[in-house]
């Protein structure tokens, strides 16, 4: 990461091996998506005789990704000490460069999204979306702010690339990387399109890139996935619910 990077200390491989927590962690990660994925429709009905659903639904996502979110932590902790003492070393360059990814990925989905024709959003979007609108900040900032993103930045570039280039080549990991980390944000909900795949294949590329950028620095890619997050956030709650549905029946 340009002068920060230079600052970082010596390389750790010991750091990038996998290990028994390594696995449990994706293990109930990859058992608990597909769950949802292949029997989402089913639980549905449970989650119905809650008294409030959404809120029910919000629970079941905050303890999936809490869970998760832990092992993660304690499973890369040594590895998110040093990143983040790397980017202490250059905190305005941090700052600056964070707003700048971001602004990297829409730009980038705005261009890939208008080659291959209309806008689709996804499932997730829409659910996402609905839950937002009908539950705190204050809940939803943990949830899709703090834990998602940390969790999915551990799994996809920090094992997916971090570990797993020591294993295959480091390009097939980024590609590898970024198909996962989009397909995983529609599997089960839809058909697989380019239009509905395309912004969560530019978002991945983009953390892939910034990842690999900084030396492998996955609190980098980590803070530039929680601030798109935040700003998809504030962008749903500052905007009313009846204007965006007049803005998602619009096509180009």
């Amino acid at each position: 990461m340009g002068t920060a990077v230079r600052n970082s200390p010596a390389p750790q491989p010991e750091l990038y091996r996998f290990s028994a927590l390594d696995y449990t962690t994706v293990g109930l990660y990859v058992a608990v998506a597909a769950l949802f994925a292949v029997a989402g429709s089913l639980l549905q009905p449970l989650l119905q005789l809650s008294p409030d659903p959404t809120i029910a639904v919000y629970s079941v996502n905050l303890l999936f990704y809490g869970v998760v979110g832990v092992l993660a932590l304690a499973a890369a902790r040594r590895v998110v000490s040093r990143d983040l003492r790397v980017l202490a070393t250059r905190p305005w360059f941090t700052l600056i460069m964070i707003p700048v990814a971001v602004v990297a990925m829409l730009i980038l989905t705005a261009l890939l999204v208008a080659l291959t024709g209309p806008v689709q959003g996804s499932a997730n979007q829409a659910n996402v979306q609905a839950l937002v609108q009908q539950v705190s900040p204050w809940l939803i900032v943990p949830l899709l702010v703090i834990v998602g993103p940390f969790v999915e930045e551990y799994i996809f570039r920090h094992l997916l690339i971090g570990k797993l280039s020591r294993r295959l080549n480091i390009w097939v990991c980024c590609i590898l990387s970024t198909v996962l980390f989009a397909a995983l944000h529609i599997v089960g909900q839809e058909t697989l399109t380019l239009p509905v795949l395309m912004p969560y294949l530019a978002m991945g590329a983009t953390l892939v890139f910034v990842y690999v950028w900084t030396g492998k620095n996955v609190m980098f890619s980590y803070f530039v996935h929680a601030a798109k997050n935040l700003l998809a956030v504030v962008f749903i709650y500052a905007i009313p619910p009846e204007l965006m549905e007049q803005l998602q029946q619009v096509q180009p």
